[in-house]
């Protein structure tokens, strides 16, 4: 337990450090070098209570806590990256679906027998996720046809169903949300994934051409899915996003005090950690990454407490951590030197990992723009 996330308690706890320990953990390695999504692990996790973590109670979840899916997210983000962001995506997609989603879904949600995910980004507005160019058409048969070619859906082909953005069907107002089960016809994911970093998640793009889905699948009300997505999953995703970076961040910490400590400088009879250069590095480093802590920890207060300002923490802490892990990452592999370079290590492939963050939507660069207008006082879009 950190001072600002927490793992689930008693029994659920130690069964999700089992699952760290004996699957997630050992698959790790292969799971980047292959590029093979984290089934096992997911299995596992799923198996443990995870998935299910913010079921709400009548649906037969525990009902956590998001500082608890934090904690969860970290955890994992330090050992297997590629598991943690799916777990994260998990997470968001089912804040929506656990508001406005069919009983028989929440409950498996509940019970870890459903994989989730969100389909935001698309090619046309690429990181805009608050733009889809993704159209929804009500049939004669009052189905809906939707249409998109969605972008880096993580868990592409492997989630049970994806929270599906789209233009509104008649109503004003900018996007519609939808539960697509991922074995509709017409969806097709385009390739496999092949990335630098998070080389399990199964991020590929996925193509909807004649998607058919019930009326009853929109979730919530149609033309409000902006609303939905920036007071459910953004914040949620947001400071799920910032617990992910923080708990790679950890990580490098270790692996770097680890190397520090135990290589020699066999002509001075000193360890690099007894060289002052190198040991004020790392705790400037050290220092940057207490600061993220202590920002997650505020931003999950602010939260919990509805302070005035909670909307403004949730846009800076992903945009902080994501920063803060990059530069963590430069700096350990300055520190490391060449043996940063060897995989065997585990500083490059968590390298990699850290500077998937920074480039995921919102960007840093759009979340920079969105605390400029929301501490200026100015809507987070401008008028069409």
């Amino acid at each position: 337990m950190t001072a600002s996330t927490e793992v689930p308690p008693t029994a659920a706890g130690e069964r999700f450090e089992a699952v760290l320990r004996e699957t997630v953990g050992p698959l790790a390695d292969e799971v980047d070098r292959t590029g093979r999504f984290p089934r096992d692990g997911v299995r596992a996790l799923a198996g443990a209570g995870v998935l299910g973590l913010l079921g709400a109670p009548e649906h037969g979840g525990p009902g956590g806590s998001l500082r608890q899916a934090a904690g969860v997210v970290e955890r994992l983000a330090g050992v297997c990256g590629s598991t943690a962001m799916v777990v994260l995506m998990h997470y968001a997609a089912t804040t929506v679906i656990d508001r406005h989603g069919p009983g028989e879904v929440r409950r498996a949600i509940a019970e870890g027998r459903h994989l989730s995910t969100l389909a935001f980004s698309e090619r046309g507005s690429r990181s805009h996720f608050w733009a889809p160019a993704g159209t929804a058409v009500r049939e004669q048969d009052g189905t809906v046809r939707l249409d998109a070619e969605k972008s880096w859906i993580t868990s592409a082909g492997e989630a049970d169903s994806y929270v599906w953005s789209s233009r509104p069907v008649a109503e004003d107002g900018v996007m519609t949300l939808w539960l697509v089960p991922a074995d509709s016809a017409g969806l097709h994911v385009r390739g496999d994934y092949d990335g630098f970093g998070l080389r399990g998640n199964a991020s590929s793009p996925v193509t909807g051409k004649a998607v058919s889905v019930p009326a009853t699948a929109m979730l919530g009300a149609d033309g409000e899915g902006l609303d939905t997505a920036l007071g459910l999953v953004l914040p949620c995703f947001l400071v799920l996003s910032a617990a992910f970076s923080l708990g790679v961040t950890e990580a490098l910490l270790d692996l770097t005090a680890s190397h520090l400590r135990g290589s020699r400088l066999e002509h001075l009879d000193r360890t690099l950690a007894q060289q002052p250069l190198p040991r004020q590095e790392f705790a400037r480093l050290r220092l940057r990454a207490d600061a993220v802590r202590s920002f997650l920890d505020d931003t999950l207060t602010a939260l919990e407490a509805s302070r005035p300002e909670a909307r403004l923490r949730v846009l800076q802490v992903k945009a902080l951590a994501a920063e803060t892990a990059a530069e963590v990452a430069d700096g350990a592999m300055r520190l490391c030197g060449g043996s940063a370079f060897r995989r065997d290590l585990g500083v490059e492939r968590r390298f990699r990992d850290a500077l998937a963050a920074r480039v995921m939507a919102p960007t840093t660069e759009a979340l920079h723009d969105f605390c400029g207008r929301a501490a200026l006082g100015l809507p987070l879009f401008e008028e069409a």
